[in-house]
C-alpha cells in the first residue's frame, strides 16, 4: 500500500535542502562539482539509496542513482555547476541560501539546484511512499552543463547502467508567469532547443606608444567589426513549434493572434520572443591592452551565437564573415553543438497535460523552444525524447535572476513544482 504524502513536510525539506545546496559554490568557471556531488550523494545513502559517480574530469563529478527496474523509465536530468556571478550587484549573499520572505535566495535557485532538488525529493518521496515501479525511475545530477563539454565526453567513453531511461526532464521549459488582474497559468514543455556555437574573434596589430596612433590599431579593428556585427539585421522565422507555442498562448489569452503577423509583432516587443524567432548574436566579453599608453598587439572578443535548430552552422558562419568584412578579424570556434528536437505526441507529453489539467484548474500547456541549451540535446541526439520541464510558474522580475543578479525562487513555487513533478513521474512510472 502506497503511503500518503505531507506535502507541508515535504515542502520544508526541499526548501532547508535547497537553501544547504546553494550555498556550496559551483561556480562554472572552475566548476568543482564534487562538494556538491557528495552532498547529494550522502542524502540518498542516508535513505538507503546506492549510487555511483563518474568523472569527467578531475573534480568534475557526475552522480547517477535509480530505483525500480534495470531498463527504461524516466530520468531526471539536472547540473550542479552554476555560472559565475557579480556579487557587488545583488541584494543578498549570492551562496547564502537566505530564506526571506517566502523566497529561497542564491545562485541556482532557478538555474538549476532549485530544480535538481525538486527531482532529488520525487525520488526519495517514491521510495518512501512504497511506490510499486513498473519502469524505472533514473537520478542524474551533471557536470558542467553551462560550458556544455564534459557530459558528452562522459557518455561517449561510459554510460551508467540505464542511460537509456526516456524523457529526462531538464531544466529550462520556460515558465510564462502570473501577471495582474488574474492572470492565466502557463505552463510550458519544451520538445527542442536553439543551438550554440560559440565564437572567438581575434586581431592582431602592430604595438606602439598610444601617443603615436599609426592606423594599424588592432583593438580599432575588433571594435568596428563589433558594430557590424550588432547592426547586423537577421530574419525572424517561425518554427513550426513556435507556431503552437503561440496557437497555445492565445488560447490561454496571453497572445491576442497566433496569426504569423501578430507574433512578429509581438516579437519585435518582447526580446525573450525574439530569440526564438531568429539565429542571435550576443557580444560576450573583450579583451585588449596592456596599459592605457600603450597600443595593443592582440585584441579578442567572444561571440554568443544561438542558431535556430534547423540553421548549418557554415552557412551562419559565412553570413558572419560576409558581416565582419574584414579579413584581419580571425573566426575560431569555441564550442559547436548538434540541434534535435523530440516529439509532442509522446506519452510524457500526454501525462503532463493531464496533471496539469488535474492538479491546476484552467491552467495551459505550451510547447516551446527554449533560447538556451540544456543537456537534453545529448539525448535527443541519441534518439531518446527528452524535455525541458519545470513545473512552477515564475514571475517575470524572478526570471531576470536566471544568469542575472539576485536569482531566487518562492517556497510557493517549490511547493507547486514539487506536487506537480511527483505526480507526473508517479502516473508514468507506477505499475497500474
Amino acid at each position: 500500500m502506497t503511503a500518503s504524502i505531507d506535502w507541508d513536510a515535504a515542502t520544508a525539506e526541499a526548501v532547508s535542502l535547497l537553501r544547504e545546496y546553494l550555498r556550496i559554490d559551483t561556480s562554472n568557471p572552475p566548476g568543482n562539482e564534487r562538494p556538491a556531488v557528495e552532498f547529494l550523494r550522502g542524502i540518498l545513502a542516508a535513505e538507503g539509496i546506492p549510487s555511483e559517480v563518474a568523472e569527467s574530469a578531475p573534480g568534475r563529478s557526475n552522480l547517477f542513482a535509480r530505483l525500480g527496474p534495470s531498463a527504461g523509465g524516466v530520468c531526471l536530468l539536472n547540473h550542479t555547476d552554476v555560472v559565475p556571478v557579480e556579487r557587488q550587484f545583488w541584494a543578498r549573499d549570492p551562496f547564502s541560501g537566505d530564506l526571506v520572505d517566502g523566497m529561497v535566495w542564491g545562485r541556482g535557485a532557478l538555474d538549476m539546484k532549485g530544480m535538481g532538488i525538486l527531482e532529488l525529493m520525487v525520488f526519495l518521496l517514491l521510495r518512501r511512499t512504497g511506490v510499486p515501479l513498473a519502469e524505472s525511475v533514473s537520478f542524474l545530477a551533471v557536470a558542467d552543463e553551462e560550458a556544455g563539454k564534459r557530459l558528452r565526453r562522459l557518455l561517449g567513453r561510459r554510460e551508467p547502467a540505464g542511460m537509456d531511461g526516456h524523457w529526462p526532464g531538464d531544466q529550462r521549459g520556460r515558465l510564462w508567469s502570473r501577471a495582474a488582474r488574474r492572470p492565466p497559468q502557463v505552463f510550458q514543455i519544451a520538445p527542442t532547443e536553439k543551438v550554440p556555437l560559440w565564437v572567438r574573434l581575434t586581431v592582431h596589430g602592430r604595438p606602439g606608444h598610444g601617443s603615436v596612433p599609426h592606423g594599424d590599431n588592432c583593438a580599432e579593428h575588433l571594435v568596428q567589426a563589433l558594430e557590424r556585427i550588432t547592426r547586423w539585421q537577421r530574419e525572424l522565422r517561425i518554427l513550426p513549434v513556435m507556431k503552437e507555442h503561440a496557437r497555445a498562448l492565445t488560447g490561454a489569452g496571453v497572445m491576442r493572434s497566433a496569426a504569423d503577423d501578430a507574433i512578429l509583432r509581438a516579437a519585435n516587443r518582447n526580446p525573450s520572443l525574439r530569440a526564438r524567432l531568429s539565429n542571435t548574436v550576443a557580444v560576450t566579453t573583450i579583451n585588449t591592452g596592456i596599459k592605457v599608453n600603450v597600443i595593443p598587439a592582440e585584441a579578442t572578443a567572444t561571440l554568443d551565437c544561438r542558431l535556430l535548430p534547423d540553421v548549418d552552422a557554415d552557412v551562419f558562419l559565412a553570413e558572419l564573415s560576409a558581416v565582419i568584412a574584414d579579413s584581419r578579424v580571425e573566426l575560431a570556434i569555441e564550442n559547436r553543438f548538434v540541434g534535435a528536437e523530440s516529439p509532442l505526441d509522446t506519452r510524457f507529453a500526454s501525462v503532463v497535460r493531464d496533471v496539469i489539467a488535474d492538479m491546476a484548474e484552467g491552467a495551459h500547456i505550451a510547447p516551446e523552444m527554449t533560447s538556451g541549451f540544456t543537456d537534453s540535446r545529448i539525448y535527443r541526439l541519441k534518439g531518446i525524447p527528452a524535455y525541458g520541464f519545470v513545473p512552477c510558474l515564475v514571475p517575470p522580475e524572478e526570471l531576470g535572476g536566471v544568469h542575472g543578479h539576485n536569482e531566487r525562487i518562492s517556497v510557493e513555487n517549490i511547493r507547486l513544482g514539487l506536487q506537480v513533478l511527483y505526480e507526473v513521474v508517479r502516473r508514468l512510472v507506477a505499475s497500474p
